[in-house]
């Protein structure tokens, strides 16, 4: 099966979230010669196109699969533009990230049924700087976390608990979401609906090269 084949499968929400076109990138507030006026808004632009799982992880290289995007994008950028090998390793980062951006997109439909339209965004923006909401919720949201990956579809079979994904159900459990949400998930998501894992998806061979986010 195909990385487009899976999507489409994988994506069984009514808001159809990947048939959304992908919003162009905005360009930084601030301008002129000063090469740090846009740092803060390249990180911002870099997290949304990697949605790294371990956010504070400047290194990227704690979480396994951070470690494989970034390794690929270093190679990557290693490599002659659009010779055979960049092409090869461009399909790869561009398979990698569209599976972690089909994750967001789950949870954001469900966040959106759940009534949380215009918070959705807010909810799941997860960046080097979030702290979590009370830390005796740390361990409630480590097992809402699992549970969600053990028992429904949401993450790709292979997929390692993300610590992203911690600090949006940290909020969710300060709404007193959490339960509403699992149960939707478990309804939209359910553990037997057969979704090809992660790792089946990167054995697929290479392709026609997607263009470079």
């Amino acid at each position: 099966m195909g990385l487009r084949s899976w999507l489409r499968s994988a994506c069984c929400c009514p808001c159809r979230c990947l048939d959304e076109p992908a919003l162009p990138e905005k360009e930084p507030l601030v301008s002129g010669d000063n090469p740090y006026s846009s740092f803060g808004a390249m990180l911002a632009r870099d997290d949304e196109k990697n949605l790294w799982s371990l956010p504070h992880d400047v290194s990227h290289t704690e979480a396994d699969d951070d470690r494989m995007l970034y390794n690929l994008i270093v190679i990557r950028n290693q490599q002659a533009k659009d010779s055979e090998e960049w092409q090869k390793l461009n399909y790869d980062i561009h398979t990698l990230r569209q599976i972690r951006r089909e994750v967001r997109n789950r949870w954001k439909c469900i966040l959106e049924d759940l009534g949380f339209q215009r918070e959705a965004d807010l909810l799941l923006s997860v960046t080097k700087l979030s702290t979590m909401s009370d830390s005796k919720n740390t361990k409630e949201a480590r097992e809402m976390l699992l549970k969600l990956a053990e028992e429904t579809n949401i993450f790709p079979t292979s997929w390692e608990l993300s610590e992203r994904y911690l600090f949006v159900v940290d909020r969710l459990i300060a709404l007193d979401a959490a339960e509403e949400f699992f149960k939707v998930a478990s309804r939209t998501y359910p553990k037997s609906s057969g979704v090809p894992c992660l790792a089946d998806v990167q054995k697929e061979p290479h392709y026609l090269p997607f263009p470079s986010p």
